[in-house]
């Protein structure tokens, strides 16, 4: 099985007394909370795992339940090889994949807050005018100072909260747009690298984004765990587009190694 397959194998991560290099970057799939490290003080590799924090805190939201560091370790080197394996023979095809599932992920979330920019930047001039009209009431005695004192004191918050959320919105626009640099980036990374055979925190920090890990199943009495694996850029990288586009370069007598990232754990 698994275990036995890595204790021959010999896989280890390299860890620094109790600090993993998986820290920070895996979460439960069904709370969206932070998986928690923890390691035996004997720190023997097979006793380290990530536990869910939620159920930890509050055992109403979400179920108990953890994942080996050791399983994680072996998913995440044999999908990295998956991945750099397809982006190499497969450059153009992944591109054109990726972009295709950013248009369809982001183009009704880019239009919404393209019309949402917009909207507030209309309405900060507007209140301009507004409040420039309400000030020529009240001179000429159409609005009394209270009521200009309660109505511009309103309208300038309201200025002064859309000024303030401005340049969040232009963020995450620019970033909606920029999907096509981070993918040519991401490209460019996969190919001056060599093809892993071991995990450093070097490695997982340039190229991992975070590790969803859901809640283990029993089938024929076996623990299955599946985790979903988000690069930097490019996020979730479907195994099925792999061994798709793996199957028609096999045809022409070539051999890529593919894998699939759920196992026994």
């Amino acid at each position: 099985n698994l275990v036995q397959e890595l204790r021959k194998n010999k896989r280890r991560p390299n860890r620094t007394g109790i600090i993993s290099m998986f820290s920070g970057l895996v979460y439960c799939a069904d709370c969206g909370q932070k998986m928690y490290y923890s390691s035996t003080n004997n720190y023997k590799y097979e006793q380290a795992n990530f536990f869910c924090s939620s159920f930890r805190k509050d055992t109403s939201t979400c179920s108990m339940h953890y994942i080996r560091e050791q399983v994680i370790y072996d998913l995440v080197l044999e999908d990295m090889n998956r991945v750099f394996s397809f982006v190499r023979n497969f450059e153009n095809e992944f591109a054109q994949s990726k972009m295709k599932a950013f248009n369809i992920e982001q183009r009704n979330e880019l239009i919404a807050k393209q019309k949402e920019l917009k909207k507030s930047k209309n309405r900060i001039s507007a209140i301009d005018t507004i409040i420039q009209k309400l000030y020529e009431d009240n001179a000429m005695g159409k609005l009394s100072d209270e009521r200009y004192a309660t109505m511009s004191v309103s309208l300038e918050r309201e200025q002064k909260e859309l000024n303030a959320i401005i340049p969040t919105m232009e963020q995450e626009l620019q970033h909606s747009i920029d999907k096509t640099e981070s993918l040519q980036h991401f490209i460019r990374k996969v190919k001056q690298i060599t093809e892993p055979t071991e995990l450093t925190s070097e490695i997982v920090n340039e190229f991992i984004e975070k590790i969803v890990v859901s809640a283990p199943i029993r089938i024929d009495g076996k623990r299955h765990q599946t985790i979903d694996i988000y690069y930097n850029g490019v996020g979730l990288i479907d195994c099925n587009d792999s061994n798709e586009f793996a199957n028609n370069f096999n045809k022409n007598k070539f051999q890529i190694k593919m894998i699939t990232k759920e196992k026994t754990a």
